[in-house]
């Protein structure tokens, strides 16, 4: 086996459309993929089985590991009003049926942890305990049923300064079905403008708890989701810190313009990182 061979596939995250271009890229070397058609609110509460039909059709034959963006807009996963709690057990529910529906095996949520709350936490002696709660609140019920189903709710960097916060709350639910997910470019902005650690401290401070990677390439100040070699993120030392796990995370290019995806992904390929 060649040097080559040994490193690792990347991936990419699109809409369906997108995936009708890019199909032959994904499926001749059976990349992950993450589709994102279902974070829209209309696409779950409206008729999403064609869109899982179309994509069933163009993925004929591929064997790489599938998964979803889960939905996000609007709420956080703690939220402490009771009706919004409600309103996110019912889109994490919706969310895990398009995974039975698709054959998905992993779903990204986001973080509740914010920057604002990084520094009131311990205005008391329970604020991330309490956050932990309220996520439970809201998630319990969702990750009994991925627990069934056979998916992974991976927790995604949103605003989180320390990388640790995630990984306390993954290994509060006690199941493999919940785990750590990390995009880059979220953990240099907060690297860049919150005094947050450098990115591949997120990698170590998950280890084997990360499951999946958005790779996106930032400037440090904005969430600005540019493909691989357009930004400041040090790509290095983010791969040699992955090399050394044992989980095999998702490796996901996350970008603005999807037309960038196979020039992001050559950019790392150049560098010896992925093929």
């Amino acid at each position: 086996m060649t040097e080559a061979a040994l490193l690792p596939v990347l991936g990419a995250a699109m809409p369906i459309r997108v995936l009708r271009g890019m199909r032959d890229w994904i499926v001749a070397d059976h990349r992950d993929l993450e589709l994102q058609d279902f974070i829209k609110v209309d696409v779950l509460n409206g008729d999403w089985k064609p869109l899982v039909r179309e994509a069933k059709e163009l993925l004929s034959g591929y064997q790489g590991r599938l998964g979803i963006h889960g939905p996000f807009w609007g709420f956080t996963i703690a939220t402490e009003d009771v009706e919004v709690r409600a309103v996110v057990k019912k889109r994490m529910t919706q969310g895990l049926e398009v995974c039975e529906s698709l054959g998905a095996t992993q779903m990204v949520v986001h973080s509740p942890f914010t920057t604002w709350g990084h520094n009131n936490y311990d205005n008391s002696p329970t604020g991330r305990q309490d956050v932990i709660d309220r996520t439970h609140a809201a998630l319990d019920d969702a990750v009994r049923r991925a627990e069934t189903i056979g998916v992974e709710l991976v927790i995604e960097n949103i605003e989180d300064k320390d990388p640790h916060d995630r990984v306390f709350l993954a290994e509060s639910f006690g199941t493999p079905a919940v785990r750590v997910s990390l995009d880059t470019g979220h953990a240099h902005y907060a690297h860049g403008s919150t005094g947050a650690p450098p990115v591949d401290r997120y990698v170590t401070a998950a280890g084997n708890r990360l499951a999946h990677i958005h790779l996106q390439d930032a400037d440090g100040y904005a969430d600005r989701h540019w493909a691989p070699g357009d930004g400041t993120v040090r790509w290095p030392s983010i791969f040699d810190a992955v090399a050394k796990l044992t989980s095999v995370p998702r490796l996901i290019l996350e970008l603005r313009d999807h037309g960038q995806i196979r020039r992001g992904a050559q950019h790392l390929i150049d560098l010896g990182l992925g093929r």
